[in-house]
């Protein structure tokens, strides 16, 4: 998705500064504190006045261990937005844009979601190292702290205060490398078909392009009256499962 959102903005004719552990504009690990801090010296060097929005895509998931998986898709994400938000000040027009999942409406570990929102990056860690891997815990729950943390930022003196936009998309299952193992078993599908249900007749999953539209739209808003929200682009997953909340 993130690769899809590049492209895209490109194709309408933005500059990008991608950072990956391979193949982009700046490598960096953001599962650690050093890495974080290197990408967002990088992108100070690569972008002097500024930058107009920032997109935390980065995320991994099971087989990948569960500490691991908390530190890139909740840490990373937040140290993400927080050392880039000086570059944001510098814009006229600032979007943040979190990737969210549906998979934050599944089981996750409240105690995990509690130690992530406190800021306690090695407690966290340790309780994710509790979880089993194979359930998948550890990517719901990093996902719905990072909601949860949206959410509360989006709305403060720091963020909305300061001009600059929050927001979030929330993916069902998108067919991309990551989900290609789990749409490829017998299991894996099963799994989606209970905890992803879709509700257009003639579809089973995402594309990344579908997705990258709507990344893409919240990340260069010209008009400044978004905040705080959540994007569901499911195929009706989250309309399914919570048909009376909005």
């Amino acid at each position: 998705m993130g690769l899809a959102t590049a492209e895209y903005l490109k194709a309408t004719g933005h500059r990008v500064i991608g950072v990956d552990l391979r193949n982009a504009e700046i490598i960096a690990d953001l599962s650690q504190p050093d890495g974080r801090q290197a990408m967002a010296n990088a992108v100070a060097a690569l972008a002097p006045g500024g930058v107009d929005g920032v997109i935390a895509a980065a995320g991994i998931t099971a087989p990948l261990p569960p500490a691991q998986i908390v530190a890139v898709n909740y840490f990373g994400a937040i140290a993400s937005l927080e050392l880039l938000r000086p570059l944001l000040l510098q814009s006229a027009n600032p979007c943040a844009v979190a990737i969210l999942s549906t998979a934050a409406l599944t089981n996750y570990d409240e105690p995990l979601v509690d130690l992530c929102l406190s800021g306690d990056e090695a407690k966290a860690k340790a309780r994710a190292d509790e979880l089993d891997p194979a359930v998948g815990i550890g990517y719901s729950s990093s996902k719905q702290a990072l909601g949860r943390w949206i959410r509360q930022a989006a709305i403060s003196a720091d963020w909305a205060g300061s001009g600059i936009l929050v927001n979030a998309v929330s993916p069902g299952c998108v067919l991309t490398p990551m989900t290609k193992a789990l749409i490829e078993s017998d299991v894996g599908r099963a799994m989606l078909a209970q905890e992803t249900p879709i509700a257009l007749a003639d579809r089973s999953f995402g594309t990344a392009d579908e997705l990258a539209e709507v990344i893409a739209f919240l990340a260069t808003l010209r008009g400044r009256y978004l905040v705080g929200q959540i994007v569901n682009v499911d195929g009706g997953t989250e309309a399914i499962k919570r048909p009376g909340r909005f």
